[in-house]
């Protein structure tokens, strides 16, 4: 994936979670009104992303994520996999982790978890992505030093890292 995508929260499995998620991605004071995913594309074994908002009449970028191919959580197929645990952020401390598949040219689904145990991260909370509608506008966030993407990937856990 290349570029911004619009996003859209779907509905979530239940009200409270609900409205934890349209006060996260709509809330005008932080981090504003949800516009998009962006992403450049993974090179070698892993890539970038962000997601930018509309905050106070500008749009700002926020959360970013390391990107990459693994094993999906629910049937270890491989997904495209966004890691935010990479950089410091609310979304990293949380330990989000999302996976987007192409559902047709130019429509993605996309499933965010987050949580401190393992159930807490089976939970799907799903989201909608479209495009690219702009070009992907640079990076953001300096990545942890020696941050291992397979604390926060289970099925990666007996794979040997890569250089």
């Amino acid at each position: 994936m290349d570029g911004e995508f619009a996003a859209a929260l779907l509905a979530q499995p239940g009200a409270l979670a609900q409205i934890i998620g349209n006060l996260t991605v709509n809330n005008p004071l932080m981090p504003g009104r949800w516009l998009c995913k962006a992403f450049r594309p993974v090179f070698e074994h892993s890539g970038r992303g962000y997601n930018a908002f509309a905050h106070l009449g500008r749009k700002v970028q926020r959360y970013p994520m390391q990107t990459l191919i693994a094993p999906s959580r629910y049937d270890a197929r491989p997904a495209y996999t966004l890691v935010y645990a990479a950089y410091r952020s609310m979304c990293g401390a949380i330990h989000m982790v999302d996976e987007v598949r192409r559902v047709a040219p130019g429509l993605y689904l996309g499933i965010g978890t987050w949580g401190f145990t393992a159930r807490q991260r089976q939970v799907a909370l799903p989201f909608v992505l479209r495009g690219p509608v702009a070009p992907y506008a640079g990076d953001i966030g300096t990545a942890k030093r020696g941050f291992d993407v397979r604390q926060e990937i289970p099925a990666l856990q007996h794979q040997t890292r890569k250089p």
